[in-house]
């Protein structure tokens, strides 16, 4: 029988998952990283009256509709006051296909890829599928990633450091002098900073910046997508971006790993970007609300935890015992460690669910940690 591969052997099914499995069907779920929310119905539209047009039938070009491609440039320049130009954009089958291009196309084998301990799950997994040596490195006390901890952790076999704000799992935002100075960091040694930018707009204090605003060397490549800001998680569209040998080469990765991004999402994403920003408005304001509503009543409860400054994930710190005695009780919470050692002693908890829901759990959470203490 062939063996299987080295670079699979390293990586294991997600914890998220696992404990998805071991809950309840009855269970309330603060383990699943997605919105409560539907998807605008004005980009449910635009699919609909693609697929009736014919016009989702075809393959795409292999990057995109130049109509989305423009759609992303006008974004980023709204948003990010940065000019992208269309044919530098990749959209891919989420931002998980963005990541994963990104890395194939930048790290040789047993070059180090440098992220945030704990960090989104896929970054260990991407890198060990791309040949690479995960370098995780630990974060601040309000779960921020130091530029100056990256720096001292970057060495000749560094290929890239990934760049998560604002965060999955802690809710951390970085501040635009961290921005700057990963930027820095990224043209000085000359390796690629891997900005997921994902959660851009799920900002509660402060304000989300990009590295790619102060990259003055081609270095920054920037991920993101309309899972989280649109609600559209199922319909797997994402992009990349970045200087342009940088996207040839991501290209040549996804044209033979994906073709094209889902036709019938593309025609989606583009409505999204382009029509009402309203729904994200009231998305943002709604899950600020329900942060608000769970840091409270986890301090009342007895667990510090740093108050999340954005997407919808909240890190406390958490005796031993207890995640396993709220999924037996009917929560679904994420162990800390299934992202990385340094989420060792934490949870994730995930809140895109209602308030009344969201208040149940922690009475729930409230008899978990006074049964483990």
């Amino acid at each position: 029988m062939t063996d299987f591969s080295r670079r699979v052997e390293r990586v294991s099914i997600s914890g998220i998952r696992e404990v998805f499995e071991a809950a309840g069907e009855d269970a309330i779920n603060l383990g699943l990283g997605q919105p409560d929310f539907p998807t605008p119905e004005h980009a449910r539209q635009a699919a609909v009256d693609a697929i009736e047009a014919g016009k989702a039938d075809a393959y795409t070009s292999n990057k995109g509709t130049r109509e989305l491609r423009e759609a992303i440039s006008e974004k980023h320049a709204r948003d990010n006051d940065l000019d992208v130009d269309p044919e530098d954009v990749i959209a891919t089958a989420g931002g998980s296909e963005a990541l994963h291009i990104a890395l194939e196309a930048h790290v040789d084998e047993g070059e180090e890829v440098i992220f945030p301990d704990p960090g989104f799950v896929s970054y260990d997994a991407l890198t060990h599928l791309a040949g690479g040596t995960p370098k995780p490195v630990e974060l601040r006390d309000d779960l921020t990633m130091d530029p100056a901890t990256v720096e001292e952790a970057i060495t000749e076999d560094t290929a890239a450091f990934v760049v998560n704000s604002p965060a999955n799992p802690t809710g951390a935002v970085q501040s635009a002098e961290d921005m700057r100075e990963f930027a820095r960091i990224a043209n000085e040694h000359d390796v690629l900073c891997l900005s997921d930018e994902v959660y851009e707009h799920i900002v509660f204090d402060g304000e989300h910046r990009s590295p790619a605003e102060f990259d003055a060397g081609g270095n920054v490549v920037v991920v993101n997508a309309c899972s989280k800001a649109y609600s559209m998680t199922g319909w797997r569209l994402g992009w990349v971006t970045g200087a342009t040998d940088r996207i040839e080469r991501m290209l040549r990765v996804h044209q033979y790993g994906q073709a094209c991004a889902s036709a019938p999402a593309q025609y989606a994403a583009e409505a999204a970007l382009t029509g009402p920003q309203d729904p994200v408005d009231e998305m943002v304001a709604a899950f600020e609300e329900r942060r608000d509503v769970l840091v409270e009543g986890l301090a009342d409860i007895g667990l510090d935890c740093p108050t999340p400054s954005g997407a919808f994930y909240a890190m406390p710190e958490v005796p031993e015992g207890f995640v396993d005695e709220a999924i037996d009780r009917g929560v679904v919470i994420v162990p800390g460690e299934a992202f990385g050692e340094g989420g060792a002693g934490h949870a994730r908890i995930s809140y895109p669910v209602d308030v009344e829901t969201l208040k149940e759990a922690l009475e729930i959470m409230g008899e978990a940690y006074r049964a483990v203490r």
